[in-house]
């Protein structure tokens, strides 16, 4: 059996770590040449593959890519984009695998892009060209199931936590003839787990945050 290649993308809002996520594929891919073969990265993620706009990575240096361990953003571009079920897109994508001798697709994600992965590899098996989809983990809300922490939280938990601190001390200092509310808004649509992180700031029930709202309740 020949040795397939490999396509990774990434998925949704960026992280401060979603490129350590691509670094591992890759040097992962290239210690065993025996069971992958290149590793293309989908320019702005499954929109590139639609559209063919694929990265050979084999061409960069094992120095550039543990790089990207530190490189922060979307190194490859992201997209939020939904394959609309088993139609033209599924098939073009079926199209492009074929094209570049894909057999592994890694996407780079959150919820979305795990069931994206999931139905390209039920849709690649129907369609008699089984590719295997494997998605990893990432999002800042921490709200995949199965997961105990999500790539991407730890860096937003740290930065939210700080901000809050920030906030207080400058509301302190003001309070006395001006701001004595500050409400600090953030992202997590369904998940409080960014909410709660702004915990972290206070030590004692004088500290701020005074009052923190979950989405959940």
């Amino acid at each position: 059996m020949s040795i397939k290649n490999a396509i990774y993308a990434q998925s949704g809002g960026v992280t401060a770590v979603i490129n350590a996520s691509a670094c591992g594929v890759i040097q992962a891919a290239r210690a065993h040449p025996d069971k992958i073969g290149k590793v293309f990265a989908a320019e702005s993620g499954i929109v590139g593959a639609l559209n063919e706009r694929l990265i050979d990575t084999s061409l960069e240096s094992d120095e550039d890519i543990a790089k990207l361990m530190y490189t922060p953003s979307g190194a490859f571009g992201s997209c939020r984009h939904k394959l609309k079920d088993q139609g033209e897109e599924f098939k073009r994508l079926i199209d492009v695998f074929k094209a570049h001798d894909i057999g592994y697709f890694f996407y780079n994600g959150g919820g979305d892009s795990q069931d994206t992965a999931h139905k390209v590899a039920t849709m690649s098996k129907a369609a008699g060209y089984p590719v295997t989809c494997i998605g990893i983990p990432k999002t800042v809300d921490n709200d995949l199931p199965f997961t105990d922490t999500c790539p991407g939280f730890g860096s937003v938990a740290k930065y939210v936590a700080i901000s809050t601190l920030e906030a207080g001390f400058d509301v302190a200092s003001m309070a006395k003839t001006s701001t004595k509310v500050f409400i600090l808004e953030v992202m997590g649509r369904h998940a409080g787990w960014i909410a709660a992180a702004s915990g972290l700031a206070s030590e004692s029930a004088e500290q701020p945050p005074h009052l923190i709202l979950f989405p959940e309740i």
